[in-house]
């Protein structure tokens, strides 16, 4: 018998669900040697997870993926609210925005069945020479004891032993792969996590629910809309699809799934003739029959569990359903999954990369936890209220559909993404605000269009915030004609040219990798601003200057400094490889941000 095989990799991802890709895709990108094994034989190909938030499409735009997902996937724009009717069945209440954040770029949800998604970063991995290595599981983990071996972001002290399943006789089944980080992102029943004693918290309630995909043939008026429907017969909930699908959740009764020895969910006692019945009946009097076959079909119980701590000793981390559990209904769990990976694989790159301190990976525990926190209060919240009786005259104290508006708008700016925001840690630091009052630090880079000074081109601000593994400094001059403005900018310029300043400190004439990116973003008019008067530190390249202009048209762009609130002395706005605001500071105020990036980086 052959011996095992040895190997060494940067990042061990276990798991191809959107976590994992979503991981391996950002790393591979970042080109950092990646591996990703699972042990499905195929990807995922129909049902699973299928919403995508706002924010989750500004983090594939920031990864050049989103024209994919924007054309494949269904655009949802509007909420129907379905309550019992005084003459039986069901009737229209109200119709309403489906997602309510103000400063969305894309303001509405995408629905994509998982296999879509995950299709998108199985080619953009394959482009850059990563592939999935499936029917591959591993049967051990061994983490070193080593504090020294453990503090040396360039040592290998994770030990994995892979067994691969379709290997031909002559070759070795076993591998042993020596990784420097791991990552488990292997779903709700994590090896990763259960090998290394990580424990589930929370609570699971008593509601279960069924999920349906079809083509529907039907004469119900909202059902290319999110629809949430209360009947006296239970709850539905009715999400369009890609292709003319839909999806349909609707809420069971115990002593239909349940073994009553048990407690557990028995699939055997109804499949999905019998969930098309319960939603037939819930529906009334309107009819819905698939056209076809029902593409896919599951049962499950409502359940919000978060991981006692999301990593063993930086250097195992789990990331999506591995460290926490939602229920589906508000579409949180994939978009959390793959904003889980956004935040860590910026990290690890940094890391391995020699530019950052091991202990940046400190500040992904608590970035997944402080998430985590609103996500279960939401989650809680929302999957009560939908599998509450309705509200009805027999029935005063059921849930009414000025409930769920209010909870859709309470928890609008989370579930949608937008307002998630990260609390002060070493890379964000929460100081002068006021220098520009709506680029919030903690939060990500609100969308709004620039012209390039060289040309008269507007830009979307976001695009140029891309995932290269760069912090990006917007230095916002003001107006370069004001003589007081002028020489805060030289004075500036100046301090960033000292060579204990974060631009000389942290750049290695050596490399090309560069850190930092700066974009120059001045006030001025297009027929008369002259980019090259703009400091050459300032511009390290024509398109790197911006305005704050209008088009030619007269119809876009001309109100950024007005949106985000930036003061008429100007500011530096520093921003994280992921898109969100790390600090702020004056103009002068080129020492606070080298006692930022001193805090973590290294020469």
């Amino acid at each position: 018998m052959s011996s095992p095989r040895h190997s060494e990799v940067d990042v061990l991802v276990i798991g191809a669900g959107p976590a994992g890709l979503m991981c391996a895709n950002a790393l591979a990108n970042a080109r950092i040697n990646v591996r990703i094994v699972d042990k499905r034989a195929a990807q995922v190909m129909a049902g699973q997870a299928d919403g995508i938030s706002p924010r989750t499409i500004e983090v594939f735009q920031s990864y050049g993926i989103a024209e994919r997902l924007l054309r494949e996937g269904c655009q949802v724009h509007m909420a129907a609210f379905y309550d019992p009717s005084p003459e039986g069945g069901i009737r229209l209440s109200r119709r309403a925005p489906d997602v309510t954040a103000p400063t969305a770029r894309y303001p509405f949800e995408l629905a994509l069945h998982q296999g879509g998604i995950e299709s998108i970063f199985l080619d953009s991995m394959k482009s850059l020479g990563v592939e999935v290595e499936r029917s591959t599981i591993p049967t051990e983990i061994k983490l070193s004891t080593d504090e020294a071996e453990l503090a040396d972001p360039t040592s290998h002290p994770v030990k994995v032993t892979l067994k691969h399943l379709e290997e031909p006789d002559e070759e070795p089944h076993e591998e042993t792969v020596h990784a420097k980080f791991v990552l488990g992102a292997d779903g709700a029943h994590s090896w990763v996590r259960k090998t290394f004693d990580i424990t589930m918290d929370g609570e699971q309630s008593n509601f279960i629910w069924g999920v349906l995909d079809m083509v529907p043939d039907t004469d119900f008026p909202d059902i290319r809309n999110k629809c949430l429907i209360h009947s006296n017969n239970g709850s539905c909930l009715l999400v369009p699809r890609e292709a003319d699908r839909i999806r349909v959740y609707m809420q069971l009764a115990d002593k239909d799934v349940l073994d009553p020895d048990t407690g557990r969910v028995v699939k055997g006692k109804m499949g999905p003739k019998q969930l098309l019945e319960v939603v037939q009946q819930s529906l009334g009097p309107y009819t819905l029959n698939p056209t076809d076959d029902i593409n896919w079909w599951t049962l499950y119980i409502i359940g919000q569990r978060v991981a006692s701590k999301f990593s063993v000793k930086d250097r195992v981390f789990i990331a999506g359903d591995a460290c926490h559990t939602h229920s589906p209904k508000a579409g949180q769990g994939m978009n959390a999954s793959i904003n889980d990976a956004h935040n860590l694989a910026w990290k690890l790159a940094f890391v391995i990369r020699g530019w950052a301190e091991m202990s940046l990976l400190s500040t992904v525990s608590y970035y997944f936890g402080i998430t985590d926190m609103i996500f279960i209060a939401f989650d809680k919240t929302f999957s009560t209220l939908f599998s509450g009786k309705p509200l009805t005259a027999n029935n005063v104290d059921g849930v009414s559909h000025q409930q769920f508006l209010e909870a859709f708008q309470t928890f609008g700016g989370f579930t949608s993404g937008i307002g998630v925001r990260y609390s002060p840690s070493v890379v964000v630091t929460d100081a002068h605000q006021s220098l520009a009052t709506n680029l919030i630090i903690g939060e990500r880079v609100p969308p709004q269009k620039f012209l390039r000074a060289a040309d008269a081109w507007p830009h979307e601000l976001q695009d140029l915030l891309s995932s290269d593994f760069r912090y990006k400094v917007l230095v916002f001059t003001g107006d370069f004609d004001d003589a007081l403005q002028l020489e805060r900018i030289e004075s500036m310029v100046k301090d960033m040219e000292r060579p204990e300043s974060f631009l000389m400190k942290y750049t290695s004439h050596m490399s090309s990798k560069s850190r930092f990116d700066i974009l120059t973003i001045s006030k001025g008019r297009k027929e008369e601003f002259d980019f090259l008067k703009v400091p050459s530190l300032l511009r390290s390249h024509w398109s790197k200057v911006l305005i704050d202009d209008k088009d030619v048209t007269g119809s876009v762009g001309g109100r950024g400094y007005s949106s985000y609130g930036v003061a008429y002395e100007g500011a530096i706005v520093v921003v994280r490889p992921d898109g969100y605001v790390g600090t702020i500071a004056p103009l002068d105020g080129v020492g606070e941000i080298n006692e930022y990036f001193a805090r973590f980086l290294k020469m």
